[in-house]
């Protein structure tokens, strides 16, 4: 009993769930804040420089801002006009571009208004600038001189001129036809040696961009359909799941060789490439579905036994969402939040590329560039991108496991707040910031050189050697394992500062603690659970998969199905794991506020249980299940007694 009362003494800690409530890691907040005041200066400093003005706006090649009065720039011809009456940029070449540079290689001029329908030749620009007023030749050349000044070929537009649109906003001439886009996706895409073939993937998603949208509208509709399932019917879920996706994937196998069967037959009547390429893609997706409904029936058999043990467990985490409605609305306020930070990004981004002072080129041009140490404010800014962007995903994690953890070490559901969600992000704001910029930045001192070595192996590929390449990729390999592993221990970390306000490394330590002390149940409890939510990805996508061979099957003969069917599915896959992604996050919580339970309460009075009957159900069936399988251990030796009327709510 000594042993026992000191090895007590030694290893626990006072924990008081929600009863103290104290600022955490408040240094690191500081440096989160002063890191974000450099993200500001660098926006001021780009705006005060007139980049945004030029961004906007647009210039010329000679470094005019269009719809402006401009300065000379030293040495410049053409610079320092009067270009109030002049307002979009318009390249004599726009289809030029350069892929290693990021630019187009043209002439640009300020011109009063875009050409709104094809000119095919001098004499129509000519026509076209005595008309409206727009000279889409160089500035020395009257509209009069167009069709016989020798200089006209090489400071004209390339004829013939396409018709093109002013872009929203930014006030460049664009080209409508999107045939200059095909050729410019065509130089990114080396693996394309036939350019007809690009030009009809694009052209089957505009044709097909309304199947598009609405099959990405379902597959939304289908992921609030399955949050609602797994609340309302958690306990026979699993094995509706099950059925489902095995009867999805026989079913889907089975219609993909039945149109393969079909279309064969009719091909030797239609002899058209498009049919010839959706035939060929139908017996790829055929095979592919073939190949993947057998592994995943190989897979389920295996793990059949432990299907079970889930049950419970997502039957506890569907009472959370009961409860906690709003939490099936936290990946659109994540994203609504990230959307607005990428946009702010990329706008300094493009800023940062249009700042600096000007400066001539060889061709005689103007180009903007920084010099010293402001040229490498960009480094600053990437590293900004990732740091608040896992900052807001760490407040999202942060935020689910407040309100969670208020759900469960609540004995009196009935007594819950009236939105425990807000009140997890009153104790965010007002408490925990500084560990969720902590957290944060820790994954991000993982990312950065991952991030570096992905860049420096697609930079050498094909020049370094069989070593080299395989050393690299094994660091990669390993930083995004170390990557993962603290992502999912940030996520623990969170949890134990929402449960005892510590700050991030006790709370991690703590974390780590509990993990490692319960490590055969996180692998079970992890590995079906996780499993049953992949399932739930793979209904959603199948589905709307499905519908999408369906719906473009009517279109088989003009439209090549690979681009739109694989858009999407890649939409369906990314909503459903936004949406599953927080049923995740909720098991995860109540998985370790469980064990943290069990650790520091015995049921007896004065240290009741906070958990329900069903949850320590499960647990009891995982461990017998575990002892059956030889794994068991003496440490689960005692039973667990719930406290009386702990699951009355």
């Amino acid at each position: 009993n000594s042993i026992s009362l000191f090895s007590h003494k030694s290893s626990k800690r006072e924990w008081k769930p929600l009863e103290d409530h104290s600022c955490t890691d408040v240094p690191w907040l500081l440096l989160f804040i002063l890191f974000c005041v450099g993200m500001g200066f660098i926006c001021g400093f780009s705006i005060a420089t007139g980049a945004a003005a030029r961004l906007l706006s647009g210039y010329d090649s000679y470094g005019n801002i269009c719809g402006q009065k401009n300065v000379k720039v030293e040495g410049i011809v053409n610079s320092g006009l009067d270009l109030t009456q002049k307002k979009y940029v318009f390249f004599l070449d726009p289809c030029n571009i350069d892929i290693v540079h990021q630019k187009i290689k043209s002439l640009a001029l300020c011109v009063s208004a875009c050409p709104r329908k094809e000119l095919k030749t001098l004499a129509d620009v000519q026509k076209f600038a005595e008309t409206n007023g727009s000279t889409l030749c160089s500035y020395e050349l009257q509209p009069s001189e167009y069709t016989t000044d020798p200089r006209a070929a090489k400071l004209c537009p390339k004829y013939p001129v396409p018709e093109s649109a002013p872009i929203p906003f930014f006030h460049r001439c664009a080209p409508v036809n999107i045939s200059c886009y095909a050729k410019f996706a065509e130089a990114l895409i080396t693996f394309v040696s036939d350019s007809s073939v690009l030009h009809r993937l694009i052209s089957g998603v505009m044709t097909s961009k309304e199947i598009i949208m609405g099959l990405c509208l379902l597959s939304l509709v289908l992921s609030m359909i399955l949050m609602v399932i797994i609340r309302y019917i958690s306990r026979v879920l699993v094995w509706i799941l099950t059925i489902i996706v095995i009867l999805g994937s026989l079913g889907g196998t089975g219609v993909l060789w039945w149109l393969y069967a079909k279309q064969r037959i009719s091909a030797s009547a239609v002899e058209s490439q498009i049919a010839k390429e959706n035939l060929q893609a139908l017996l790829i997706y055929a095979i592919s579905a073939t190949v993947f409904t057998v592994i995943l029936f190989l897979i389920m058999l295996i793990m059949r036994k432990r299907v079970a043990l889930t049950i419970a467990l997502f039957h506890v985490a569907g009472k959370v969402f009961i409860h906690l409605p709003l939490l099936v609305f936290q990946p659109f306020w994540t994203f609504f939040v990230l959307i607005l930070f990428w946009t702010y990004w990329i706008t300094v981004l493009l800023f940062l590329g249009t700042t600096g002072n000007p400066v001539p080129n060889e061709e005689g041009f103007v180009e903007f560039r920084m010099v010293g140490p402001l040229k490498y404010m960009w480094w600053y800014h990437v590293v900004g991108l990732i740091w608040i962007s896992e900052f807001i995903l760490a407040c999202q994690q942060m935020t689910v496991a407040g309100a969670v953890v208020t759900y469960y070490f609540t004995r009196e559901k009935r007594n819950l707040p009236f939105t425990p969600i807000l009140a997890s992000v009153n104790r965010l704001v007002c408490y925990h910031l500084g560990t969720v910029a902590k957290g944060s930045f820790i994954i991000t001192l993982v990312k950065i050189p991952r991030m570096i070595l992905m860049y420096i192996h697609t930079q050498l590929k094909g020049k370094e050697n069989a070593c080299a390449r395989c050393m690299l990729k094994a660091c990669i390999c390993c930083l995004w394992c170390l990557e993962k592993c603290l992502t999912y221990l940030n996520q623990n970390a969170y949890t134990a500062t929402a449960i005892n306000s510590t700050n991030f490394c006790t709370s991690a330590k703590d974390a780590f603690v509990i993990l490692v002390e319960n490590a055969l149940r996180v692998a079970a409890i992890n590995t079906v659970g996780d499993f049953m939510l992949f399932l739930g990805k793979v209904l959603i996508v199948c589905s709307t998969g499905l519908a999408g061979i369906m719906l473009l099957n009517y279109q088989r003969d003009y439209t090549v199905w690979v681009l739109p069917l694989i858009i999407v599915c890649l939409f369906a896959f990314l909503v459903a794991h936004c949406f599953l992604s927080i049923y995740e996050m909720v098991v995860d919580v109540l998985f370790l506020c469980f064990a943290i339970d069990t650790k520091y309460n015995d049921g007896s009075p004065g240290r009741e249980f906070y958990m329900d009957k069903v949850l320590m159900e499960f647990v009891e069936n995982s461990r017998k299940s575990m002892k059956e399988a030889g794994r068991g251990g003496g440490a689960e030796g005692r039973e667990l007694k719930p406290m009386v009327g702990a699951d009355e709510e």
